[in-house]
């Protein structure tokens, strides 16, 4: 077979093939051929081209239009815009009026979870380890400063000013409308005794006995101990008992009494100050961390639950050095 005959065969498409030497004349006459399509396919921009059309996106001169739409057009959108968030704000103004309406401003709607009280102690500063050493009054002058100033709306005039005297033994009831203004019964700072710091400015910090208080949590309407009044006893949590070996308690024998109770509330029980029960430790292992739980102990008084520390009882540190 002429090999120059089959190459010159016509295809079974119709028409001769073109033979290799004839494509490769094409692309020598051509050579930039291919670089040219792909740009004319592609279309592609200059960056001032696109800022060009940035530019009339952003104002068209001819149609008048800002970021594609009239004046008119944005009039009609904004006007929208503005009733219909007119019309959401108010819709919720009024939802939080009508559920506004369904609570007293005097007491609180639900009160079951908080219905046994917590306690805290003063001084409180660095958390719940109070340590310091006799012979270094700059280590135990701010548990005194804090002690002072947290006693000073205990003083006996301010007390005798603003609050009345009560009968001891019962709770203090009073009748009248929720936002009726309710009285105080006095609590005053003497009551204390050697932990009023009216004797000793220092509260016994300065001999290695110092005070500590301790407060109930108050809770609107609670009347705490079922007409008992609730009593308050301390003793070493962990370790050897013999650390801690004298506590004494003001006022009497360390009792919360009943006429502070019940508690009305901050907006109506506007002088209120609550009842506290001083903790003279007198006699406490010195250069020990001594840990020591003080609990309240009374009718309705939780003080054994393990995941609340500060329920019904408090735990802390004594740590007094010489």
């Amino acid at each position: 077979m002429n090999p120059s005959r089959s190459q010159h065969r016509p295809s079974l498409l119709g028409g001769a093939r073109p033979s290799p030497e004839k494509k490769h004349e094409e692309k020598v006459q051509d050579p930039d051929r291919e670089k040219d399509e792909p740009k004319a396919d592609m279309g592609s921009k200059t960056w001032a081209d696109l800022a060009a059309e940035m530019k009339i996106f952003l104002w068209n001169p001819e149609e008048r239009t800002c970021l594609g739409r009239t004046a008119k057009s944005w009039g009609l959108i904004l006007l929208f815009y503005f009733i219909f968030y007119t019309c959401l704000a108010g819709m919720f103004a009024f939802c939080l009026y009508v559920m506004l309406l369904t609570l007293s401003p005097y007491t609180p709607r639900f009160r079951d979870r908080v219905s046994p009280p917590g306690v805290m102690i003063r001084p409180y500063l660095n958390g719940f380890t109070i340590a310091f050493n006799v012979s270094q009054p700059n280590t135990w002058q701010p548990y005194v400063d804090s002690m002072h100033h947290f006693l000073a709306a205990y003083d006996d005039k301010v007390q005798e000013e603003k609050n009345i005297e009560c009968v001891p033994g019962q709770y203090f009831i009073q009748g009248g409308s929720d936002s009726e203004e309710k009285k105080a019964c006095q609590f005053k700072r003497s009551l204390l005794q050697n932990c009023s710091g009216i004797e000793d400015p220092t509260f016994g910090y300065s001999k290695g006995q110092p005070c500590i208080l301790l407060k109930m949590n108050r809770i609107i309407g609670y009347r705490p101990g079922a007409g008992v009044p609730v009593s308050v006893d301390c003793k070493v949590q962990k370790g050897n008992e013999s650390y801690l070996r004298s506590v004494d308690f003001y006022p009497g024998n360390g009792t919360f009494d009943l006429m502070y109770y019940p508690y009305y509330g901050k907006f109506t029980h506007v002088n209120y100050t609550s009842p506290l029960v001083a903790m003279h430790f007198t006699d406490v292992q010195r250069n020990y961390l001594v840990p020591i739980q003080c609990r309240l102990n009374g009718k309705g008084i939780i003080n054994d639950l393990n995941s609340d520390r500060f329920l019904g009882r408090i735990i802390f540190t004594l740590n007094i050095g010489k």
